[in-house]
């Protein structure tokens, strides 16, 4: 077993960060760091462990407050970072809305517009990937369609202004998740009847060349049907593998655990095209999913659990924890409750 019997630390949340709703991190593991978004729309950058902050950047980002919540999911603001922090973006997940933010300036670079068809079933689909040393955002531009800019310039890397029918894609853009290596999209959609299926690509043809790669493109794959399922917890284990909560889906019900993909194999079942292979499914994982490249963290009501994905062994609980957010460069976790921010390193 692994000993997580190291104590959480508990520091009050500064009283000049405001009510902070969300987090993203940023730096690496010598100088790791969060940018901290409070409900007035500030941006700071905050080193919870020291306990400085400083403000960055404002978003003007309407909240979009008067949507009902779908599926018990209201819309809310989201941030995003840039690894290096010197971009943000802040979006409506589960809404329509966003902006991107040069924290350098405080200039806003790009409006994002995800669309108006369905948008309240997913989060608002952004990540921010790299490309030749460059920060570059991947966000949705409709329910269908993703596209990769410039985040300084503002200017498309992936313009399609030409209309090709043949490439209309029927899917619904989730959330997006970037492989470790920074080479992959993973991207948790659906599409009709209504079917959750999580799908990959490689990044760098579709910047390089191949403007429809996300569409149809060689490298586009799907891993698993999961039946009527998804915003739900799955992330990369390392650059290869992915894992996705829930064990399969039968008659609306999906029990809890993981399954675990491998992304660079595939396997072919009837007239659907081809799939990842699944490594293995084990009982047990719920809620959020973490990896720090090995193992698999998943963060339930109460603990946070610590396990070994290559054969589905529980190795170890951090008890009375139950983080919301993780820093991969200072292997870090953070939970905010009551003014109070409680975080623990692997």
């Amino acid at each position: 077993m692994i000993d997580s019997s190291d104590a959480v630390f508990e520091v009050p949340v500064p009283p000049g960060l405001g009510a902070v709703t969300d987090l993203a991190p940023v730096g690496d593991r010598d100088r790791p760091a969060w940018l901290a978004l409070d409900e007035d729309g500030t941006i700071s950058r905050w080193d919870v462990a020291a306990g400085r902050h400083e403000a960055v950047g404002t978003t003007g980002v309407e909240a979009e407050d008067d949507r009902e919540p779908w599926d018990g999911r209201p819309c809310r603001r989201r941030l995003h970072a840039s690894h290096d922090g010197g971009f943000a973006a802040v979006v409506n997940d589960h809404g329509r809305f966003g902006e991107v933010i040069d924290l350098r300036t405080g200039e806003v670079t790009v409006e994002l517009d995800g669309g108006g068809y369905n948008e309240e079933t997913v989060p608002f689909s952004l990540a921010f990937a790299r490309r030749h040393g460059r920060c570059v955002v991947v966000h949705r531009t409709d329910w269908n369609r993703l596209d990769v800019t410039d985040p300084q310039t503002g200017a498309s890397l992936t313009d399609r202004s030409l209309p090709e029918p043949e490439h209309d894609l029927d899917y619904f853009h989730g959330a997006l998740y970037v492989s470790p290596d920074g080479r992959r999209i993973l991207d948790d959609g659906w599409v009709w009847h209504p079917a959750g299926i999580p799908v990959v690509w490689d990044f760098d043809p579709w910047v390089e060349g191949n403007v429809w790669e996300s569409e149809d493109g060689p490298s586009r794959l799907d891993v698993c049907d999961r039946g009527y399922a998804w915003n739900h917890a799955m992330t990369w284990i390392d650059s290869v593998r992915v894992a996705v909560v829930g064990l399969r889906d039968v008659e609306g019900v999906m029990p809890s655990g993981a399954r675990i993909f491998d992304t660079r194999r595939t396997v072919r079942s009837g007239p659907r095209r081809p799939e990842a292979v699944e490594l293995l499914a084990f009982e047990g994982p719920t809620g959020p999913f973490f990896s720090d490249g090995t193992h698999l963290f998943s963060c339930g009501d109460t603990d946070l659990s610590i396990w070994d994905p290559a054969v589905g062994k529980l190795l170890g609980t951090v008890p009375g924890f139950s983080p919301t957010h993780y820093h991969p460069g200072a292997r870090q976790f953070v939970q905010l409750a009551d003014g109070v921010a409680r975080h623990w390193t692997a």
